[in-house]
Order: C-alpha cells, then sequence, then structure tokens
C-alpha cells in the first residue's frame, strides 16, 4: 500500500509494506516498516532529503548494475540524475558514475554522491573517486571535487562522509577510507578550493580489531578466499560515520570492530595539530555492537546498526545505549538516515551472504529492503 505524509507541509509519498507493520517486531514500541522492496542489484546507501525526496545507491561489486544511483519515485527505483551521468566514462574518470558507495542529502538543497572509483573493491581510478553535489531543483551537477592523488593510496575506498558548512568558505566533508587492504583514514575535504588531507591514518581508532571475529546467523561472517584459496575474514577499516549536530564531534568506526570512537572535528581540522597530538584525542567510547552505518540526530543521541544482531541500537546523550529493534528481517543493516518525518530510515542487503563470503553461492534472499522506524527526531543540523 500507499501512505502520504506531511512534514512541514511538505508530502511524503512512500510504498509500506502491509505486512511488514503487521508483524513488526515492536522490541521498545517501535514499529518496522519496510518502505521499499529491492528486486535487482543490493543496495547500500539511502539518504532521505528536507523535502522528503528518497534516494539510494548501488555499489558496482558484481552484481547487475545498470545505474549506481537512483531516487525512489511512485514505488520504482529510477537513474539520478539520469542514465547517462551513471555510466562510466574512461576519458574523463570525473564526470560519469564508476561505483557510488554512499549519498547524503546535506540538508542545503543538495544530494552529495561518493564515488569510489573502485569497482569490485579494485585500486581506484586515477582522478575518478569524487564528491559530487547535484542540485536538487534541478537535478543537475553544480560540483564536483576529485579527491587529489596526496590522499587516495592504491588500497584507498572512500565509504562514507558527512558535511558541515558552518566552516570554510563553502563548508567542509568528513569521509572514511574504509580500505581492505591498507591503512584506514578519515579524509578531510575543503569543499571550496578541494584540497584534502588524510588524518589519523592507521591508528587504532580508524583500523581492523585484530581480535574481531564477526558472528551473524550462528556462524562466522565475512570470511573469504585470496588468490591462493586460502580463507580468512575480510576486514574492513574505518566505515561508519557520523557529526554531531553542533558539527563538533566526529564519531566512527571501521566496520570490523565494535568500538565506536569520537574526536573533536577543530581537531581534525587544524593542520597544526601533530598526527601524534591528533591520535591522543581520540576517545574510545565503548563497545556498541558491529555496524557498519552511523547517523546522528539533532538532539545529541547517535544510532548505529548492529549487523551481528540485526539491530539498530541509539547512544543516548548521556553514553547510555537502547536496543530499538531487533528482527531477523534486518539482515545486514547498512546505511542509516534520519528524514524530515521523524523516521529513521535504512537498508538491509545481506551483504553477508554474498557470494564473496560463501564459497561462490549467492545465499542472498530477495527482495533487499528499505526500511525505517519511528524516532521522534530530526537530522542533525549542518548548516
Amino acid at each position: 500500500m500507499k501512505a502520504l505524509f506531511k512534514v512541514a507541509g511538505l508530502a511524503i509519498a512512500v510504498s509500506l509494506s502491509a505486512m511488514a507493520v503487521a508483524d513488526s517486531a515492536t522490541g521498545k514500541g517501535i514499529q518496522i516498516e519496510r518502505v521499499f522492496a529491492f528486486n535487482g542489484a543490493m543496495p547500500t546507501g539511502v539518504t532521505v532529503t528536507e523535502s522528503g525526496r528518497i534516494f539510494v545507491n548501488f555499489p558496482r561489486w558484481g552484481d547487475d548494475v545498470p545505474y549506481t544511483v537512483a531516487e525512489v519515485v511512485q514505488g520504482k527505483v529510477v537513474p539520478y540524475p539520469d542514465l547517462k551521468t551513471n555510466v562510466e566514462d574512461p576519458k574523463n574518470p570525473a564526470a560519469g558514475f564508476i561505483s557510488v558507495q554512499s549519498l547524503v542529502a546535506d540538508g542545503h538543497g543538495r544530494v552529495w554522491i561518493l564515488d569510489t572509483a573502485a569497482p569490485r573493491f579494485s585500486e581506484p581510478k586515477a582522478g575518478g573517486a569524487k564528491l559530487v553535489a547535484i542540485d536538487l531543483a534541478s537535478n543537475k551537477i553544480v560540483k564536483t571535487v576529485v579527491f587529489p592523488p596526496e590522499v587516495m593510496l592504491p588500497s584507498t575506498y572512500v565509504n562514507d562522509m558527512r558535511f558541515d558548512f558552518r566552516v570554510g568558505k563553502e563548508g567542509v566533508a568528513y569521509v572514511t577510507d574504509s580500505s581492505v587492504s591498507g591503512p584506514g583514514a578519515i579524509i578531510v575535504v575543503d569543499l571550496a578550493s578541494g584540497n584534502a588531507t588524510r588524518r589519523l591514518s592507521g591508528v587504532k581508532s580508524t583500523s581492523v580489531d585484530p581480535s574481531f571475529t564477526p558472528l551473524i546467523e550462528g556462524r562466522p561472517a565475512l570470511v573469504t578466499k585470496n588468490d591462493k584459496g586460502d580463507a580468512g575474514l575480510l576486514s574492513v577499516a574505518s566505515d561508519g560515520i557520523a557529526l554531531s549536530s553542533d558539527g563538533q564531534t566526529l564519531y566512527f568506526c571501521p566496520l570490523s570492530s565494535r568500538h565506536l570512537y569520537s574526536v573533536s572535528t577543530a581537531l581534525l581540522r587544524d593542520p597544526s595539530v601533530s598526527d601524534t597530538e591528533l591520535e591522543k584525542a581520540v576517545i574510545d567510547l565503548g563497545e556498541k555492537g558491529a555496524s557498519d552505518g552511523l547517523e546522528a540526530d539533532a538532539n545529541g543521541a547517535v544510532y548505529a546498526g548492529d549487523y551481528e544482531h540485526n539491530a539498530i541500537r541509539k547512544r543516548l546523550s548521556d553514553g547510555q545505549w537502547q536496543t530499538l529493534v531487533e528482527d531477523s528481517r534486518l539482515l545486514w543493516p547498512d546505511t542509516l538516515s534520519i528524514g524530515p518525518d521523524g523516521y529513521l530510515y535504512f537498508t538491509a542487503n545481506q551483504l553477508h551472504r554474498s557470494p564473496g563470503f560463501n564459497d561462490g553461492q549467492d545465499k542472498r534472499v530477495k527482495p533487499y529492503s528499505l526500511m525505517r522506524i519511528k524516532i521522534d527526531a530530526k537530522p542533525a543540523q549542518t548548516h
């Protein structure tokens, strides 16, 4: 069925699964609603704009991905901003989308696209990894920031991002490098100049926890094989990221870890602060469960997926954690996004069931899901 919601005079149309609503896990009295079912490629990212538009992306990891960025419109996914932009231009890597990992609506009339330029986790194509801003009124690209070569290692996999338009001439972006073979990092990008720096590169807080073994559906997960056929864990560095509503604190976590970390954004941006000093300023906020995506709201809370327990968790402003929902349908909660309607939206994409982790067998069962839960909170401010 379809439902129409009005938020601050804005109409938000979503397709809701009646069955999902009827048999929702209530945990704390919170219902899980399926907003959209994906029967094609596997999604990772989702973002909901201030006017209620919903965008998703599909990285080119091996599925048939005709377009890597899409908008959910009247019960369908359509390429965004158009099909042509979703095709790589070999002569100009900065032009077309190569393989998009995440997207974020900035609350300022734009949606930003993060292109890894690294399909199948390959070495990123030179000049292809970029941030692309699309104006929501015209649906046209209005800015492209190519990551400079000094922050792009052969192992770099740019994963997720957050924005703050209160600093700098045009604002700043914080981007995680979630490398699977090299150092993790936080990449700080000045959006006006395009200058970028790698911060916290290879330190404990952005690196894989060597003692971490993920357990999902009762067995070790993310088990893959190298070129020699030797089995081991896919280890992923800094991944999830969230920015406090006042812009002063950045939260982040490696995917291959259960810990949440935070750091002062003022220190992160200050080139006079050495890497050693910055590392000492990082705060280990303790265990939160194993997470892919993170998000923050306007009230000081941080939300995290817990992919080992099919759950969504909330860290209150006093540091206490709550489990909002835990449900067998939340198979690998990936990206989180707070909409203007007071809902937390998230994808559930069964990543751990992918062929690469199951001796070439695809154990994913379509459809993949875009879900939401009511949290009665607004998105964190960015300006």
